[in-house]
């Protein structure tokens, strides 16, 4: 997990062409998606944090966004309401 505050603008470029970076989140919703998801580009950058891969997401607790991981989301959604039975 990488806070957006931590690099320059010029260092995070690098960052996703090597593809050292491949998400991004929210630190506050705890919400995980791809780099070029509309609501991820209008959080806070004091919020945006960025993952290499998908498990440290998960692994840090963060769920997929609804919006540009449609069918994720919905997995998520349907094993979160079924570990609630």
């Amino acid at each position: 997990m990488i806070l957006h505050s931590q690099f320059s603008a010029s260092e995070l470029r690098s960052k996703i062409r090597k593809q050292e970076i491949r998400l991004g989140g929210n630190k506050k919703l705890k919400i995980y998606g791809l780099l070029s998801c509309a609501s991820g580009k209008r959080m806070k950058r004091e919020n945006r944090i960025f993952f290499t891969n998908e498990e440290e997401a998960l692994q840090n607790g963060f769920r997929p966004c609804g919006h540009c991981m449609k069918e994720k989301y919905q997995q998520w959604k349907y094993q979160q309401l079924h570990h609630l039975k």
